[in-house]
């Protein structure tokens, strides 16, 4: 099936289903596709960045985090990308 690039793309007042929606980016070209991909992959990050951030603020240790704490974390984070 041959693909077309879209760039814009109007929707007023329209609901999609999960699946129609997952419908329209299969649709899309391969640079779109990576373009939605991108921007999937960035809120993630943004989210286990945001609970990161919250977690060591709640933390109740006057303790600073030692190296290997940081290094465990940066590596957890790797892991699941």
């Amino acid at each position: 099936m041959a693909t077309t690039r879209i760039d814009e793309i109007t929707i007023p007042e329209i609901k999609l289903s999960l699946d129609q929606l997952l419908a329209v980016v299969r649709g899309l070209d391969p640079v779109s596709k990576a373009r939605v991909a991108r921007v999937l992959a960035e809120t993630e990050m943004d989210s286990r960045l945001d609970t990161l951030i919250h977690t060591l603020a709640s933390r109740t240790s006057t303790e600073p985090l030692t190296d290997l704490e940081i290094q465990a974390e940066v590596n957890a984070v790797r892991h699941t990308h």
